[in-house]
């Protein structure tokens, strides 16, 4: 009797332990696939980053924080780039505060009740600015000289604009 009762706990125990080796092995197996499913992921995600990182640098070609020499033009002249350009861009939005219908630069009256008013503002170099204006249904862009004269003041002058068509 007693080896019976020791031969069926032994056949219980090594079929306990062939459960929990069939078991870890099916866990662990999940486990590899989950994790190599995410390495691929990641190598993807890093290949999409890559991508956008040089896209993002093409983007940002035409604007003065690629522009090592309108940088050195300012830090030359004894100014902080770091508090210039949002100074110039603040200027720019500063135009749309006016009285009157017509805006200071912008040099389309609005056709609707609203205003013309600056939208986007982009620093290209040490003399050129990029904006773009609407009054809420029709918009364009201007392009723009700018110059700081030795007393610090800023100067804009319009060079080129357009007003795209409405899109009705």
């Amino acid at each position: 009797m007693k080896q019976r009762i020791f031969m069926y706990l032994f056949i219980f125990a090594l079929l306990a332990v062939l459960f929990q080796y069939v078991n870890s092995k099916n866990v662990f197996e999940s486990y590899e696939k989950k994790v190599s499913e995410l390495e691929e992921h990641v190598a993807a995600l890093n290949t999409s980053v890559d991508s956008l990182e040089n896209e993002n640098l093409d983007l940002r070609y035409f604007t003065i924080y690629n522009k090592e020499d309108a940088l050195s033009y300012f830090e030359n002249r004894g100014y902080d780039t770091e508090k210039l350009i949002p100074f110039i861009k603040d200027e720019l939005y500063k135009l749309n505060v006016y009285e009157g219908d017509d805006h200071p630069l912008v040099p389309y009256a609005s056709m609707t009740d609203g205003k013309m008013l600056i939208n986007k503002v982009s620093i290209v170099n040490h003399r050129w600015i990029l904006t773009d204006f609407t009054d809420g249904k029709y918009w364009g862009e201007l392009f723009l000289n700018y110059e700081l004269t030795d007393e610090g003041e800023l100067k804009f002058k319009v060079v080129d604009y357009f007003l795209y068509p409405p899109s009705n």
